[in-house]
């Protein structure tokens, strides 16, 4: 079951829908004769119900669309380039920071997240009475629980205050009514959610079921979480435990995260999962767009993507010029000037919407036989990394912490990542050289705007670039579509 655009607004705090998540089981099932009352009675159910709860994070309004424009273009990492003035109208809201209240993209965060919700909720609210396996079952709650939390997680580092809903509506009346909860009691329910996940998944997967939710997954996001609500002790606490117990470890190689070959590899915490198969155009299918958005815009022949890319999401001057000489991750991130395709065509010095002739390489799939808007690349959500370098932040004064951004800084420099090297080590951190590494670290997966955010320095880095950016610009408005059918919401100061 699938509803329009148009029609979700009504009922995003109860919905649980029917669909698919990782690459073996993303197949949509037909669901029409579906309902609660003949549902959720088998082991089949409850596995078919957690693998729904997934399926939001690959549509329009997560990380098939929206994330990237708000977490990059609305960042100091890119812009939006594309075709011209009337290209990407929802965009150049977010990029120009003149963002209405009915802006598509901000409209589709927040009701794809609320989706998401519904479908945790129902699992959480259901699953408990089936009888099935008792350990699937805590597997299948556990999943829900690590989902319903990183839902809520990107929900409220957007919106602020938002509505904490926790069980299925009853009616549509009900799920019409909710009322903002405050920031910090939405918080503790993440926290509460994913300790609790801890306790239930499992540390690894094996066959179709690789690339559900880990105890890791829960304990890496649980170590993010307190990371942005500046809870350095708790934050510390979760990285250690992940890096100590995981048995993950870095690629020697910085680009061998976005290889497909490599998808929920050794540094993969969690991924979206995208699959290849439609041969339509769409951002809400199984495969992802972003090769097709991303990729230069309409130059050689034939095109870099197969009828030429959009030009979407393009780096700033200011952040290429970050990368150090040697630094690995320019190339991974980026296409330069110059550089040379699979199929020999070279990257020109200006493009179409790119009068710097940079372009990302980080989700390019250079492969004939994938259409260009469904790739079959996964996007990444925590790599481990990215423990190392929550420690190094929010442990600064220990040697752990320390050796823990060296490690990053090392791999990036291709140097062997357990032994010092003095040309590229810090021997000492601060938060300023953490958010410089994470800027190059995780370029274009979507989490720069939360770090500006959370530093307090979105406005000083947007304004720098000139932007007309201001201080109620940390949170996006609230959805007008979501006003109008619950009066019960208010919105954002100055939208």
């Amino acid at each position: 079951m699938m509803l329009k655009t148009k029609h979700i607004g009504t009922a995003v705090l109860a919905l649980g829908l029917l669909g698919g998540c990782t690459k073996d089981f993303l197949d949509i099932q037909p669901t029409s004769t579906v309902t609660t009352e003949n549902f959720y009675k088998t082991s089949t159910d409850a596995l078919q119900a957690t693998t729904a709860a997934y399926s939001q994070l690959q549509q329009n309004g997560m990380f098939n669309y929206s994330l990237w424009a708000i977490g990059d273009v609305m960042s100091d990492n890119s812009f939006l380039g594309g075709g011209g003035a009337a290209d990407g109208i929802e965009f150049q809201q977010l990029d120009n920071f003149s963002i209405p209240t009915t802006n598509p993209l901000t409209t589709n965060h927040w009701q794809r997240g609320y989706l998401g919700i519904g479908q945790a909720n129902q699992v959480l609210a259901r699953v408990p009475a089936i009888e099935m396996d008792a350990a699937l079952k805590n597997r299948c709650l556990g999943e829900a629980e690590f989902l319903r939390a990183l839902y809520y997680f990107y929900l409220v580092r957007a919106f602020g205050d938002i509505p904490l809903v926790l069980t299925p509506a009853a009616s549509a009346a009900e799920a019409a009514s909710a009322t903002r909860t405050p920031v910090a009691q939405v918080y503790a329910q993440i926290i509460k959610d994913l300790t609790d996940a801890i306790t239930k998944l499992p540390a690894s997967y094996s066959g179709d079921d690789i690339g559900r939710a880990t105890k890791w997954a829960a304990q890496g996001l649980l170590a993010k979480v307190y990371l942005t609500q500046g809870d350095m002790g708790n934050a510390a606490t979760q990285a250690r435990a992940v890096i100590a117990g995981s048995g993950k470890s870095l690629w020697p190689n910085f680009a061998s995260n976005f290889q497909v070959e490599n998808e929920n590899g050794q540094e993969s915490l969690f991924e979206v999962q995208f699959k290849s198969g439609l041969t339509s155009y769409t951002t809400d299918g199984p495969g992802s767009c972003m090769n097709e958005f991303w990729g230069a815009r309409f130059f050689g022949s034939p095109y870099v993507v197969a009828s030429g890319g959009y030009g979407f999401n393009v780096p700033e001057k200011d952040l290429v010029s970050r990368y150090a000489a040697g630094d690995t991750r320019r190339a991974a991130t980026l296409f330069a000037p110059g550089d040379a395709y699979p199929d020999g065509q070279i990257q020109p010095a200006t493009l179409v919407g790119n009068p710097n002739g940079y372009s990302i390489r980080k989700q390019y799939v250079g492969r004939t036989n994938v259409n260009n808007w469904d790739s079959p690349l996964n996007f990444p959500v925590l790599r481990f990394s990215e423990m190392y370098l929550i420690l190094a932040e929010a442990a600064p004064q220990s040697a752990d912490g320390i050796e823990a951004i060296n490690k990053v800084r090392r791999r990036a420099f291709g140097l062997p990542i357990n032994t010092p090297a003095a040309a590229v080590d810090l021997t000492s951190v601060s938060q300023t050289a953490v958010i410089q590494e994470r800027r190059l670290e995780f370029a274009f997966e979507d989490d720069r705007w939360y770090d500006l955010k959370r530093t307090k320095t979105l406005v000083s880095a947007l304004k720098a670039q000139g932007k007309a950016v201001q201080e109620f610009n940390y949170l996006l408005p609230i959805p007008q579509a979501e006003i109008n059918v619950n009066p019960n919401l208010t919105q954002n100061p100055g939208y």
